[in-house]
């Protein structure tokens, strides 16, 4: 099969109909063998029953439906596993993304042989406040904390080799960064390419501002992984070593100090009575705690069933 179009959704059955017709009538002129998968994210709104309907009026429809709702990375990890087309495009199904789009996404895949291309919305007709300038934070530390220089890394029109997503896993919150997730896989080719961006027709966005919040986390949760997932103890154990060396130098130049004045008979104050004693002591027994927690780490890791699961690009 040439192309798979996944579509997460969630309470957007009044856009369905004039979604897919719209991807029919764009692939339908290339002529690609293909499939819709629309993941149905616990909606209440009827979007099932309108799945349901559209399956029968288009064969290329499938459809995927959760008992609740879960999230859009788990409704992109069950379409990603479903697809079966050798490009893989995804796009949100409240019409903002236009399928007018597809056959560029797809020739740079195939063509340029691109493992990810993303869209990057240039001029996204959301409001500037709550929407625009938070995205703009949010993409430039994206982009300095993944070192990949894309403008928008949350834009739902993205394109992939059919290879990239059979070997990552989207969980939590995770579909924000999958150009990382498929960096940190072995798959460096990756791509931009502005899209036309319209404004939402129907419904409402179902993301509020705290996704920020949320995307940043994860964004950390992910670059912590990635560098220090399976060596734990080269992050814990090297900030343990470094607190309990700064506080053990505090405490013997504290005790140090006041036996030398008490030998010279300068006064002097006892050691208990100097706060940065006691911060001292603070910082050696988070040094040791971080070490310990580092060494838990070790242990973990190495007797993890994944410890060695490895992507391999070719054997001869």
């Amino acid at each position: 099969m040439d192309l798979s179009v996944v579509v997460p959704l969630y309470n957007e059955s009044e856009s369905l109909p004039e979604l897919v017709a719209w991807i029919e009538r764009v692939v339908g002129e290339k002529g690609w063998s293909h499939e819709i998968i629309l993941a149905d994210d616990g909606s209440t709104d009827g979007s099932w029953d309108t799945i349901r309907s559209l399956s029968k009026e288009y064969p290329s429809v499938r459809g995927i439906s959760f008992r609740r709702n879960y999230g859009k990375s788990a409704a992109l990890y069950e379409g990603f596993a479903a697809a079966q087309g050798k490009v893989v495009i995804t796009m949100d199904a409240d019409l903002q993304d236009s399928p007018d789009e597809i056959p560029e996404l797809y020739r740079m895949i195939t063509e340029e042989g691109y493992d990810v291309v993303s869209g990057w919305k240039q001029h996204r007709k959301d409001n500037a406040v709550t929407k625009n300038l938070p995205s703009k934070l949010y993409n430039w530390t994206a982009r300095r904390v993944t070192g990949i220089k894309l403008h928008d890394m949350n834009c739902g029109l993205k394109a992939y080799s059919c290879e990239v997503v059979k070997n990552i896993e989207v969980y939590g919150e995770m579909h924000r960064y999958i150009p990382y997730l498929a960096k940190n896989a072995g798959y460096g080719k990756i791509g931009e390419m502005p899209v036309h961006h319209q404004k939402r027709k129907y419904g409402k966005s179902k993301f509020g501002i705290e996704r920020f919040v949320n995307g940043f986390l994860d964004l950390m949760s992910l670059w912590f992984l990635s560098k220090f997932g399976k060596k734990p103890m080269h992050f814990f154990g090297t900030t343990g070593i470094l607190m309990f060396l700064v506080g053990g130098i505090m405490a013997v130049w504290i005790i140090v100090a006041k036996l030398v004045h008490q030998a010279q008979g300068v006064r002097y104050r006892a050691v208990t009575d100097q706060p940065l004693f006691y911060l001292a002591l603070v910082a050696v027994i988070l040094g040791v705690m971080l070490f310990l927690a580092g060494f838990l780490g070790e242990m973990i890791s190495r007797s993890s069933p994944a410890r060695n699961d490895y992507n391999i690009k070719d054997r001869i």
